[in-house]
């Protein structure tokens, strides 16, 4: 099974200085930001200094401008040929999803539930071609929908983005921005309530975060033991009942032994 990407950092693309500062931050992926991170001045430098770090070999995510916005076709036709760049879709709802993916077919697309529109959606929105992964952009979410971000008010579309994820049979999804930035106690607590609810990843908006994310994503010790003992059972098992430390073993077991070795 597959490694599940847990930290996703934000840097703006109009800074290709930081591009690289990005990389080596120890994210596992990076996402180059057309979108709101970039003035309206600057879009069109953003979107070639993106396009150079992906010509050139780069990887990561790209997140291009709003299909509402005058700069979603170029941001889509700078990236036709570039097909190491993994396309984050803003606003995702069933519209964008689909011209995004009729522009650029083949690409993987992450899909950023921010708005009430795209949450209404969600489910037929996460078996579209080319989704690959939802995301939660909490802050625009909570503008859109009119609620407080504060004290679990969103985790009612957490719960419906993960349930969605689950149906689609894509990774489990990516938790939205935590902005206390060198607050280490409301990321952790933020941390935490995501992979409660079944989220595999988060969003980063500073280097400073990406350490706690990929900590706070991953399996404790004891976890991946008993995973690696499961594991390591049902293969000598051949298909056979077995046992791991006096409990019966059946499927849902070494499915869960699995998911937890995929987010070593």
């Amino acid at each position: 099974m597959k490694a599940v990407p847990k930290s996703y950092l934000f840097v703006p693309g109009n800074r290709a200085d930081r591009i690289p500062k990005a990389a080596a931050s120890g994210a596992d992926h990076i996402i180059i930001d057309l979108e709101d991170a970039v003035g309206p001045d600057e879009k069109a430098h953003a979107r070639e200094h993106a396009a150079d770090w992906f010509a050139n070999g780069g990887k990561g995510v790209v997140r291009i401008n709003g299909m509402d916005t005058p700069w979603f076709a170029s941001d889509l036709e700078a990236f036709v040929s570039l097909s190491n760049a993994e396309i984050m879709v803003p606003k995702a709802n069933i519209a964008a999803i689909a011209a995004v993916s009729a522009a650029l077919p083949g690409r993987s697309l992450i899909a950023l539930i921010e708005s009430v529109e795209g949450l209404v959606e969600l489910r037929d929105l996460a078996r579209m071609v080319g989704v690959v992964r939802l995301a939660f952009g909490n802050l625009d979410f909570g503008m859109d929908s009119g609620i407080s971000g504060n004290s679990g008010n969103l985790d009612i579309a957490r719960f419906e983005i993960v349930v969605a994820s689950r149906y689609a049979k894509l990774a489990p999804p990516i938790d939205g921005v935590t902005t206390a930035i060198g607050d280490d106690v409301t990321l952790a607590a933020d941390i935490e309530r995501a992979k409660g609810f079944g989220f595999a990843g988060k969003l980063c908006i500073h280097p400073k975060q990406v350490e706690a994310v990929n900590a706070g994503f991953s399996p404790s010790q004891s976890e991946i033991d008993w995973a690696r003992k499961i594991i390591d059972g049902a293969a000598s098992a051949q298909g056979a009942v077995f046992q791991v430390d006096g409990k019966m073993v059946d499927r849902p077991v070494i499915d869960r032994a699995e998911k937890i070795l995929a987010h070593i």
